[in-house]
This record gives C-alpha cells, sequence and structure tokens, in this order.
C-alpha cells in the first residue's frame, strides 16, 4: 500500500495488525531512502546500528531527536525541488526547526489534515473565525508552523474573519459582524490556545461583552505550557470561553511542525486520537523501550507521509501514555493517548511561534 492508497481510506479504519503491516512495510522504504538521499540522516542511522535494506517494524525505524531539525539541514530532495520551507517555533533567542518540502510532501500534508479534521467537523465548508492577524500570512515562502496552521485550517472556511488587527487587538466591530452575517449558523473558530486566551477570551472578559458563538466548534493547540505556567487548565479554558462566548464544543489538537498535517484530534470523551496516517509510541525515559498502556514516558511520533525530509520517525520532548486502543467510547479505531508534560531541560514550545507582545 502506498501512502497515497492510505489517504483514500478513512482516518480511523485500519486495525493494529493491518496497521503494523503497512507501516512496517512503507516505513521501512521510507528510511532506505532517506538514508540514501540525506547524508546527515545515513549517519544517525549508521551510529544507531540500522541496515539498509531490512525490514522494519515501527518500533525499530531509527528515531531522530526533533532537536536535530534545529542543527542540521535535514532534507532529501534536490534543492530545487524545494517547494516551502517550514519553519517551527520557538521564543526569542530559540533555534527554529526548519522542514523541507517538496511538492508531494506538502499536497500529502494537506491531504491529511483534510481527511482528519472533516472527520470532526464534516466535509461542508463553513463560515471561520480566525483568532490571529493577517500579518501572520507576510511571508508565503517561508511559513512559520503558525502560519502554516491557519493556511492548513483554511480549507474547512467557507467565509473568513481574522479576530484581531494588525496590532493584535481583538477587533469586536468585525467579528460581531461577521456573525451577523453567519446568522447563528455553525462557525469553525480556530487559533492557538495560548493566544485565544490572552487576546480572545481576556478583552471579551475585561469588557463584559459577550458573543453568540452556542453553534461554534472551536479546534485549539498548543501553548499549553504558558497557560499552565498561568494555573489555567483546560477546564478553565473550556468554562472561561464558554462564559464570554457560549461555545461549548471545544477540541483540543496535537501537532507539530516536524509532521505537519498529521494532527491528534481530541474526540468528544476527551481523548487525543492516532490517525491511521501516523502513529504514536510512548518510550521510556531511561532506556528508550517501549512502554506499555499506562506508563508515561517521551513521545515518538510516526508518519509515511514525510517524503522530502526524513520526519519519518521523531522522538520529541514531550511526555505522555497510551490510554488504550480500539475501545475508546467515541467509536474511532486506534490508539488514544494523553500528554502529561515536557521532557526535563526541554525547550518551551507554543504552538510553534506563539506570538509575544
Amino acid at each position: 500500500m502506498t501512502y497515497d492508497e492510505l489517504l483514500q481510506r478513512g482516518p480511523y479504519e485500519l486495525g493494529s495488525a493491518e496497521k503494523r503491516e503497512v507501516y512496517s512495510e512503507l516505513l521501512s522504504d521510507l528510511t532506505d531512502r532517506h538514508r540514501e538521499c540525506c547524508a546527515p540522516y545515513d549517519r544517525c542511522c549508521e551510529l544507531l546500528g540500522d541496515r539498509r535494506g531490512m525490514r522494519r517494524s515501527p518500533e525499530t525505524v531509527p528515531m531522530v531527536p526533533v532537536s536535530l531539525f534545529k542543527k542540521a539541514e535535514l532534507c532529501s530532495v534536490p534543492a530545487e525541488e524545494v517547494f516551502k520551507t517550514m519553519t517551527s517555533s520557538g521564543t526569542t533567542g530559540q533555534q527554529p526547526s526548519r522542514i523541507f518540502l517538496d511538492r508531494k510532501t506538502a499536497e500529502w500534508q494537506q491531504r491529511t489534515l483534510q481527511r482528519i479534521v472533516s472527520s470532526y467537523i464534516g466535509e461542508k465548508r463553513i463560515p471561520m473565525l480566525i483568532v490571529d492577524s493577517p500579518n501572520v500570512l507576510h511571508d508565503r515562502n517561508l511559513f512559520s508552523a503558525r502560519g502554516a496552521g491557519i493556511l492548513g485550517f483554511s480549507i474547512f472556511g467557507a467565509k473568513r474573519q481574522y479576530a484581531l488587527n494588525e496590532n493584535m487587538e481583538l477587533d469586536t466591530e468585525a467579528v460581531r459582524s461577521f456573525l451577523e452575517k453567519a446568522a447563528g449558523g455553525p462557525v469553525l473558530v480556530f487559533g492557538f490556545t495560548y493566544m485565544i486566551w490572552k487576546y480572545f477570551y481576556r478583552p471579551l472578559k475585561e469588557s463584559g461583552l459577550r458573543l453568540p458563538l452556542e453553534n461554534g466548534f472551536l479546534i485549539h493547540g498548543g501553548g499549553w505550557k504558558k497557560l499552565q505556567n498561568e494555573a489555567v487548565s483546560a477546564e478553565d479554558f473550556r468554562d472561561g470561553l464558554f462564559e464570554v462566548c457560549g461555545i461549548r464544543d471545544v477540541r483540543n489538537y496535537y501537532g507539530m511542525a516536524e509532521q505537519t498535517g498529521c494532527i491528534y484530534m481530541e474526540c468528544e470523551c476527551g481523548h487525543l486520537h492516532v490517525s491511521d496516517y501516523s502513529e504514536i509510541l510512548i518510550r521510556d525515559m531511561e532506556d528508550f523501550s517501549v512502554c506499555e498502556t499506562g506508563k508515561e514516558g517521551v513521545i515518538q511520533v510516526i508518519t509515511p507521509m514525510a517524503w522530502s525530509y526524513p520526519g519519518h520517525s521523531i522522538l520529541t520532548e514531550d511526555k505522555g501514555m497510551i490510554l488504550g486502543e480500539d475501545d475508546c467510547p467515541c467509536g474511532r479505531k486506534g490508539k488514544y493517548f494523553a500528554i502529561t508534560g515536557r521532557i526535563p531541560k526541554a525547550e518551551i514550545r507554543g504552538c510553534s511561534d506563539t506570538y509575544e507582545g
């Protein structure tokens, strides 16, 4: 099965045995290709004891630390085929990751995102409120993860309105006008977690204004570290938004610039789900063995989507645990999991370049 063929299927259909077989084939071929085309990755694989041509299971595919994308240019296509360069985030002074995309990989990322999110909100495009400023898209060639997230999710919006002006201030009149035109119908609200809290919730709370978003569906991700530092829990976040705009359907997602498109959406039961387009393993923080269900460790993210760069098996700096597989009450197949924090001394990541102002 090719990745294109995998994308023809629904995002939560594969059983664990079939998925393991498909991934073993795709990841083995992809690892050999990246070893052939990317010298720094080839050296990493040599040090990890990988042998070209070997059959690899998801557990034995060499994993590179996510920090390596900040230190080396990892690219498996000729420079003239690079269609887009993604940058990850980081706070001031941090070196961002650079992810090199050819047209095929960029297309796969978009299709992957579309397949996953549509299974939650449906295929029909609806009015979209973006909690950000249009300034974030100033450079269409060098994409930040924040800009890429907005552009990626924009495919679900029929009419798009930015909630913030160029000075990162809530444009209340523009938002009200947008909601009046939506006439009480469904609205998709998208933004990064910390920005929604700081630039949307707080101004509404402080002003006493309440927006009519009872039929809204809010998708947010990234920036939890900053909210945790301010003692804002996921429950506080949901309750606060309900207070200022009546929105009830609030869904978090987990994702990263190094595997854009392969997001892990929160279901109605509050669980983050692994789709058929990616896989997650939890590694013991002492010996990197695979943790059993319910044990906390470091998250490894895997996808056969990364064709133009060796980002198909990445050891993150996030901690988490698998909660179960194929038995979530929401009915979706596959693993579901929870994020529990960051490993010690890891750089603080927001959703990439969360605005500082």
